[in-house]
């Protein structure tokens, strides 16, 4: 996003930033379509050891990255393609949602997902754009870095506490640095096709995927801005 879109968001959303960080979180988005440009590798290792300054429990430093970029990324896009196309994949080792959503989950869920198929002129009952749509993400929505993220199936929730901190932060820096990202949970349900391509050891479970590049501001699946509670329905004073 340049200056002037960041700034249009900034406004749909109702937030002023008072710095370069507070610009950095309140403009990060799960962005769905991305330009071919791809950013450098040096920036990218930059990003990286940026996230890795997350905290864990005593500095256990739980995550592991593959990135894929040119020849391997798009072996692994063809490979995850083909396994979705075959079928809906193997339930991941872990669970990301509950079995039965509830409310409020199940709202704000069902929001986010028909204000992006509106978006995209996807109705409901059409099952063939659908999927081609669920398909996009593994192509990490053309972004041209793909990267998957593991970790030690032997470790605890609070590990994956740490996990999710790693990842926001590596967020968090792209945009910063004019980047921007999608984190994709669908990535765990072909883990099987994933170790096809990249040397993921035994004993490592896929967590998500995720799609870095420059975004495609033209895309209309771009212009979404997700909302968020109030204040009031989240946090509670005590003084």
């Amino acid at each position: 996003m340049s200056i002037a879109e960041e700034d249009a968001f900034l406004a749909r959303i109702g937030i002023a930033p008072r710095n370069a960080v507070d610009r950095a979180i309140a403009t990060r988005r799960s962005l769905r379509a991305f330009l071919p440009e791809a950013p450098p590798r040096e920036l990218v290792e930059h990003l990286l050891l940026l996230a890795a300054r997350a905290p864990s429990g005593t500095n256990m430093q739980p995550w592991r990255v593959h990135v894929a970029t040119g020849a391997t990324r798009d072996r692994l896009v063809a490979a995850v393609q083909a396994a979705h196309d075959a079928g809906p994949g193997d339930d991941p080792p872990w669970r990301y949602y509950p079995e039965s959503f509830f409310e409020p989950y199940l709202s704000r869920r069902r929001k986010v997902g028909w204000d992006l198929y509106a978006l995209l002129g996807i109705g409901k009952g059409d099952k063939a754009r659908m999927h081609a749509q669920v398909a996009r993400n593994f192509a990490f929505f053309d972004a041209p870095v793909g990267m998957v993220f593991t970790i030690d199936a032997r470790l605890e929730v609070g590990s994956w506490l740490d996990h999710g901190m790693f990842l926001e932060n590596l967020m968090v820096a792209a945009r910063g640095h004019g980047l921007d990202t999608c984190p994709q949970a669908a990535f765990a349900r072909y883990h099987a096709a994933i170790r096809s391509v990249l040397p993921i050891p035994e004993g490592e479970v896929v967590v998500c995927g995720m799609a870095l590049g420059y975004a495609d501001m033209s895309a209309p699946e771009n212009t979404l801005a997700t909302e968020r509670a109030p204040l009031d329905g989240f946090v509670a004073f005590h003084e």
